[in-house]
């Protein structure tokens, strides 16, 4: 009798561990913005004052809870990004501590930065400052 109830709980154990699942999961914001890079040689075009929509994904990951069946809702992730993203959107983000010189690079860690505190299972940033380029910053 013990051994069948110690079995059916190993059972048990080991089908919970199989219907775990891990994902990643994003939102995707966008703000305007106008920057240089004052870092860049004369004459580069980006050394001139300039602008760009961007588009910034916030990933998450981590493991859904079974009981909700979500990592996090979509309304939480957008109140922790948004503030940051509020900061950034019609400035000049050279005029932003930390992003005195508002590479792509720098920008997408400098979101990271901001993020990580209240978003511990943030994964990565990316940042699109025109549809045909992007760069990815993972922490």
């Amino acid at each position: 009798m013990r051994l069948m109830r110690k079995l059916r709980r190993i059972r048990s154990r080991a089908a919970d561990e199989e219907t775990a699942m891990e994902v990643e999961l994003s939102r995707t914001f966008e703000f305007s913005a106008a920057h240089s890079l004052p870092r860049t040689s004369d004459g580069h075009k980006c050394k001139q004052m300039h602008g760009h929509n961007y588009r910034v994904e916030i990933a998450v990951h981590g493991e859904v809870d079974p009981e909700t069946g979500w990592l996090i809702d979509f309304g939480d992730l957008k109140r922790v990004v948004e503030p940051v993203i509020e900061r950034l959107d019609h400035v000049c983000l050279n005029e932003i501590p930390g992003l005195e010189n508002p590479t792509s690079e720098n920008l997408s860690k400098w979101i990271w930065d901001q993020l990580i505190g209240g978003l511990p299972i943030l994964c990565r940033v990316t940042i699109n400052e025109t549809p045909a380029s992007s760069c990815t910053y993972r922490g």
